[in-house]
């Protein structure tokens, strides 16, 4: 029973933990009027599930999540911002080609389809290297792009993962996103993520 009892209390201290995290970061992406706030938001999550995962458990969260916050504000919202005009330029390219009646135009719209995936497969690497390795701004493009296709099958796995999370929790449960969401996904792909990191490490160009 005390097992059992144990069992419980600490599933109990993980799910506020989760909630506690994703409510900040909620809140400070709202600080930040969203826009600016995402990047520094996101980029502290990370932060805090990063020191989850390789073992301090017990960390001050606020403290963690407000001190990365604070420091990567700016360097954040640059790669953010860049990122931004990057994906509304292909989605304004993808339009352009798809209302024209030409086949050549619409055979390259396939083309910045291919670019999308490459553009989602940068996002989805960028935070986790962002929070483990300190790199130039161009670096963490490169390579969260260079993973992701070194690894096809932990690229494939989380967006399926992430995928199957936000469908499910909009059908069924739309308040899970609210209070788990970003958080539980921010470990899931921290998690994965950092088990290609000793490669990396070793490498002399990262």
């Amino acid at each position: 029973m005390n097992g059992i009892a144990s069992g419980y209390y600490r599933l109990c201290v993980s799910i506020t933990k989760f909630a506690y995290l994703n409510l900040l970061w909620v809140g400070f992406t709202l600080l930040g009027l969203i826009v600016f706030g995402f990047m520094p938001a996101t980029v502290a999550m990370f932060a805090v599930v990063r020191k989850w995962i390789i073992g301090e458990k017990d960390i001050d969260i606020f403290r963690s999540f407000w001190k990365s916050y604070k420091s990567e504000f700016v360097k954040s919202n640059i790669i953010g911002i860049s990122m931004l005009l990057i994906g509304y330029l292909l989605s304004i390219e993808f339009q352009i080609l798809r209302s024209q009646e030409s086949l050549a135009y619409f055979i390259a719209s396939y083309g910045v389809i291919a670019l999308f995936l490459i553009y989602i497969i940068i996002l989805l690497y960028i935070f986790p290297l962002f929070v483990h390795f300190n790199l130039k701004i161009g670096q963490y493009v490169k390579w969260s792009f260079v993973i992701g296709m070194v690894h096809p099958i932990l690229t494939i796995f989380l967006l399926v993962i992430i995928s199957i999370s936000i469908y499910l929790s909009l059908k069924f449960f739309p308040a899970f996103l609210f209070f788990f969401g970003g958080s539980v996904i921010a470990y899931v792909v921290m998690w994965g993520t950092a088990k290609t990191f000793p490669k990396y490490e070793k490498a002399s160009e990262i």
